[in-house]
């Protein structure tokens, strides 16, 4: 067992790293948020003062944070405090040329460094079914491996420094441009007078079955799974959908990558942020979809196709 220190520990962090104290390690965590904290400390965390404490004298870091600005500014912290050797796991989801410049300081003071960004959620951390994409060399993911696999389901090795962040941007591409897509067929069935249970019955099982229709359906009580049946509750907020899309947008732009519909999903999910929507899951999105509609339709009535 090892000891690990955890920078982080807010909805996905905390319980991450409580999954870690259930697998018989020592984790010693930190956090800005009070209430963070004694969260942790109820699950088993050893409480640090600050993220050099918690850091001190682990074999392995691992940091959760809220952007690439405050990786950065962490690691100015955590690398001069850090045990000789440690090797420095970032899960955060970040830019990839922030993923990339952590990997270089973590290397020019000789740490060994992943980013390993992760998808499934607040509900995945909680069960321990995450899956980490990971971004660095064979032989830190060999490392790894063992201290990531209390908190996934699969730890996949994606390649090279920032690798882990590539795939995750693409991934969240998918994802939330599929929403879009199934979250329109929905409205489009209902102003044509089809009932959400047979369009469901049979996308779900035709070519237009995808994680975003049978797993997290934007309709209520057709998936157990969904959180529109908890009115649209987090398990992955609308946010954090625009952050990773921002961050897609971004990358195919340096990249010089032709993403049409990366950025149309953009700018649909930055509208339902700016409508309020950004708190709730991302699968809520729907409901923008629906009213953008409704007013279409009051302004060229003749436009309705409803039976």
């Amino acid at each position: 067992m090892a000891v690990i220190g955890f920078i982080g520990l807010g909805h996905m962090g905390g319980p991450m790293s409580a999954n870690l104290v259930r697998a018989g390690h020592t984790v010693r965590g930190f956090d800005l948020v009070p209430a963070a904290l004694d969260a942790a400390r109820a699950n088993g965390v050893t409480v640090a003062d600050s993220a050099a404490e918690a850091v001190a004298g682990a074999e392995a870091v691992i940091t959760m944070l809220p952007s690439g600005k405050h990786l950065l500014d962490c690691y100015e912290q955590v690398l001069p405090a850090a045990e000789p050797g440690a090797l420095l796991v970032d899960s955060s989801t970040v830019d990839v040329a922030d993923a990339r410049a952590a990997h270089e300081l973590a290397g020019a003071e000789g740490f060994g460094s992943l980013d390993a960004p992760v998808s499934g959620g607040t509900a995945g951390a909680e069960a321990g079914t995450l899956t980490f994409m990971v971004g660095g060399a064979e032989e830190h993911f060999q490392r790894a491996e063992s201290l990531l696999e209390p908190m996934a389901r699969k730890v996949i090795h994606c390649g090279g420094p920032g690798n882990g962040q590539v795939t995750k941007m693409c991934n969240n591409l998918i994802l939330g441009a599929s929403m879009v897509a199934v979250g329109e067929a929905f409205v489009l069935g209902e102003r044509l007078g089809l009932s959400n249970q047979a369009l469901y019955d049979v996308a779900s099982i035709s070519t237009g079955q995808c994680w975003a229709l049978t797993t997290n359906c934007p309709v209520p009580d057709l998936v157990e799974t969904s959180r529109a049946n908890h009115d649209y509750e987090p398990g992955f907020s609308a946010a954090l959908m625009l952050k990773d899309l921002k961050l897609a947008e971004s990358a195919a732009r340096q990249s010089g990558t032709d993403a049409s519909i990366g950025r149309l999903a953009t700018e649909l999910y930055q509208r339902f942020n700016e409508e309020g929507g950004g708190g709730y899951d991302f699968g809520a999105i729907i409901r923008s979809i629906r009213e953008h509609s409704e007013r279409s339709a009051e302004a060229s009535p003749e436009v309705t196709g409803t039976p």
